[in-house]
């Protein structure tokens, strides 16, 4: 399971984005978070990937406590979940090729051998030709980079899936390849999804159960 309870979070603990929220997500399980922009989804969001330290309550991995965030969280815990974010050219080094973009979480983890097998297995799930893995971000279009950033995300075969409005910024069919290229990987390894967003319809055909939240309140469970 992946738990937040009566989680409390935001960049100013005298005014937290959000209050209380608990949120529980099963293996296997795809659960789309809805709600408007500035509602605190993204921040609760990188709660659940263990990239901001909350203010109050609990975040439990796999039945695990988390104590530590960012790279002080325990391996096994940071290496359970992977993450796409909605703006891929921020969250892309410029200086690496997409190929060196997707195997980074590879060679950070002392894998660097598993490198040639498994970027060119992502590169084929996400649509990603041999050219497009020799150019750099500013080389490539939004949606070819958004598909690297999710081939990244899933190179260290996470139990976890956090899309973060993965697809706010794509067209009708680079967004239906990336939730194909997401379905693909959740059947074969039984991965949860935490899917936010704000189009209703995407999150509805795509999720199991959709929870809608304003923010300040705890979202349900």
């Amino acid at each position: 399971m992946l738990e937040l309870d009566a989680v409390t979070a935001g960049y100013d603990r005298r005014a937290p984005v959000f209050r209380a929220a608990s949120l529980t997500l099963a293996p296997g399980e795809s659960v789309g978070l809805l709600g408007p922009s500035g509602c605190g989804k993204s921040t609760l969001a990188r709660v659940a990937a263990l990239l901001h330290r909350p203010d109050a309550g609990r975040v439990t991995v796999d039945g695990e406590p988390v104590r530590g965030w960012r790279h002080r969280a325990p391996r096994r815990l940071r290496t359970a979940i992977g993450v796409v974010f909605q703006q891929p050219r921020l969250s892309a080094d410029p200086r690496l090729t997409l190929h060196d973009l997707i195997a980074e979480p590879l060679r950070a983890t002392g894998r660097r051998t598993e490198a040639p097998e498994r970027v060119a297995a992502l590169a084929a799930a996400t649509g990603l030709t041999g050219d497009l893995l020799t150019r750099r971000p500013h080389e490539v279009s939004d949606g070819q980079l958004q598909r690297a950033c999710l081939a990244r995300a899933l190179v260290l075969r996470p139990r976890w899936l956090v899309c973060d409005e993965m697809t706010a910024m794509l067209d009708a069919s680079t967004t239906a390849a990336l939730v194909a290229a997401v379905e693909e990987y959740r059947a074969e390894h039984g991965a949860g999804l935490l899917a936010v967003g704000h189009d209703r319809v995407l999150l509805e055909r795509w999720c199991d159960r959709t929870v809608e939240w304003a923010g300040c309140a705890e979202p349900g469970t």
